[in-house]
């Protein structure tokens, strides 16, 4: 394959590049350099995976605003809500080992949740947000959402917004917390160690959930918020609003300071604070892509990979007000919301700002986005689409 260490000219400025791409996907490297030159990107790195084997790997721009830092290999970014996929798919292991059922309360593996009147709510509702719980009502202190006890007593004693599995509700921040503590109760481990221990050591794939140590946190890229994206502005604009109170248990200061601190590196919010890169991503969509297996390592069966991405609704969600093909702690292909190519049964999830992580079981591939400088757009975003349908194209 080509290998590049070059550097090219976008918008009067010498970017540099470096990766690896088939010939037969040079337009994939043609759509990277154009979102450098049509779009407001920083830095950046694309992956694909095809049929087990990394095809497109390409890295660019900085780590930082001021760009003064190139994108290194081995750098890492906040993926935001990327988060919930890969969370979402290492909750599957659970569900493939027998270790958790569906349709079993949350109470039967975490019997304090039982409260409320949430004794009979099952874990099916928490993947597909339709819980009732999408914010915490009796607010915690600032800061608060680093406090993983705290909150996982909050959601266990509070009653449901509304009855269970009549309503979708993005449950932005809570959906982590929910998975993260049945995860914690059935295994005696966190979602970030399980993750770390079953799936991404597994896959030799770089992305984490909380515990970021020094050496880690010193590649993590820059991550720049878009303040115009309504999530990001809720906070203070629309305070009273069910997107407002999400953000309630933040500290108390601006988002990019938030985003780029070390106690959000550190804790975990399994829902919003993964940190990885699109190489990782790729490739553990790549190998749920494959049937659930990769270079020898089955993660789960072929019949828990249906199971995991059969559509459970198709509902206007209340949170941000969009339509989502709503599966089992992924999303299926919603164009109008996010986009993942030509394949409706495609599964995966994006993040607020533009990264993205998917599979394509039909095309046996898996691809991932990921950028530091965010836009503001409601969907994953002209770059992202401009990269997957290259990527089509040339298929």
């Amino acid at each position: 394959m080509p290998r590049l260490n070059e550097h090219f000219t976008a918008k009067e400025r010498s970017v540099p590049l470096n990766g690896f791409c088939d010939s037969r996907f040079l337009g994939v490297l043609e759509a990277f350099q154009e979102n450098y030159r049509q779009e407001d990107e920083v830095g950046s790195a694309v992956s694909v995976v095809l049929d087990g084997k990394t095809i497109v790997d390409l890295w660019g721009g900085w780590k930082d605003g001021a760009r003064t830092q190139p994108w290194q290999h081995d750098t890492i970014v906040c993926m935001m809500s990327v988060s919930k996929g890969i969370t979402g798919l290492t909750f599957s292991l659970l569900l493939d080992r027998g270790l958790v059922s569906l349709d079993a309360p949350v109470a039967r593996y975490w019997p304090e949740f039982a409260a409320a009147g949430k004794e009979r709510l099952p874990v099916r509702y928490v993947l597909d947000h339709r819980a009732g719980l999408p914010i915490i009502q009796d607010p915690l202190y600032p800061g608060a959402i680093y406090d993983h006890e705290a909150t996982c007593r909050a959601l266990a004693a509070q009653a449901p917004l509304w009855e269970p599995g009549t309503v979708a509700a993005y449950h932005i921040h809570t959906q982590g917390f929910l998975l993260g503590e049945i995860v914690r109760r059935v295994t005696g481990k966190t979602v970030g160690t399980f993750l770390r221990e079953e799936l991404a050591s597994v896959l030799d794939a770089d992305f984490q959930i909380g515990g970021l140590s020094e050496h880690d946190q010193l590649r993590c890229a820059e991550v720049m918020p878009n303040m115009e994206a309504r999530l990001f502005a809720a906070r203070e604009a629309e305070s009273d609003s069910l997107r407002g109170k999400v953000f309630v248990q933040n500290p108390p200061e601006p988002w990019p300071t938030t985003l780029n601190s070390r106690p959000w590196r550190e804790h975990e919010i399994a829902s919003g604070n993964g940190h990885g890169n699109a190489r990782a991503v790729a490739r553990i969509y790549g190998a749920f892509a494959r049937g659930g297996e990769l270079d020898g390592h089955r993660l789960v069966s072929p019949e828990t990979l249906q199971l995991i991405t059969t559509e459970q609704h198709n509902i206007t969600e209340l949170m941000q007000e969009r339509p989502y093909h709503q599966a089992l702690g992924v999303l299926l292909n919603t164009p109008a919301a996010v986009y993942m190519g030509p394949n409706p049964h495609a599964f995966g999830h994006h993040g607020i700002g533009g990264s993205i992580g998917f599979g394509d079981a039909d095309a046996r591939l898996g691809f991932s986005y990921a950028c530091n400088r965010m836009h503001a757009v409601g969907t994953n975003g002209p770059r992202a689409a401009r990269l997957i349908d290259a990527l089509y194209r040339a298929l």
